[in-house]
């Protein structure tokens, strides 16, 4: 199965790290506005300070784990296309568990085979999410029969009444 909307591999980095960052601010911006409203002292004009100066200072942040994770992720990814020469699900589910392991190197072995099945386990989810909800789609809208073009394959059969009363049929 071939994702036809993704960009070729040496863009793809760039376009997944520039997605990851910007899906990472955005959602660390509402999650970090919520959080510094909450956690500021009362008062309406001492709460939205607090929930600004918190987006301004954790959402960059955020956004630039996102944006290493994606960016990692999608180079594994390409090297594992190059590496196997097919687009499947196992390249994304082995890059998930590979970016889950080397993101969790500095904490020692044992981390490293946890945050990998983490990965592992959570790309498997959605790719298997992603192939279910194609077949499921498939089904809904089955493609008629083929399409020719040559009228002297089609079954024969009788036409509409034509402005003028008679009948065609095809032969």
């Amino acid at each position: 199965m071939e994702e036809y909307a993704r960009e070729p591999c040496p863009w793809r980095i760039v376009d997944d790290c520039g997605g990851a960052f910007t899906m990472g601010t955005i959602g660390g911006g509402i999650f970090q506005a919520i959080k510094g409203f909450r956690n500021s002292p009362v008062g309406v004009n001492h709460r939205l300070r607090g929930s600004l100066t918190a987006v301004k200072t954790r959402a960059p942040q955020l956004g630039g784990s996102f944006a290493v994770w994606g960016g990692l992720f999608s180079m594994i990814d390409c090297s594992m296309v190059q590496v196997r020469g097919k687009e499947d699900p196992w390249n994304s589910i082995t890059s998930g568990a590979l970016t889950g392991a080397i993101l969790a190197a500095r904490n020692g072995p044992v981390a490293m085979v946890g945050s990998a099945a983490v990965g592992g386990i959570l790309l498997a989810l959605i790719e298997g999410a992603g192939i279910l909800l194609t077949r499921f789609a498939s089904a809904q809208f089955p493609s008629g029969p083929p399409i020719t073009e040559d009228p002297s394959q089609l079954p024969s059969a009788q036409l509409p009444a034509s402005p003028f009363g008679e009948y065609r049929q095809w032969q």
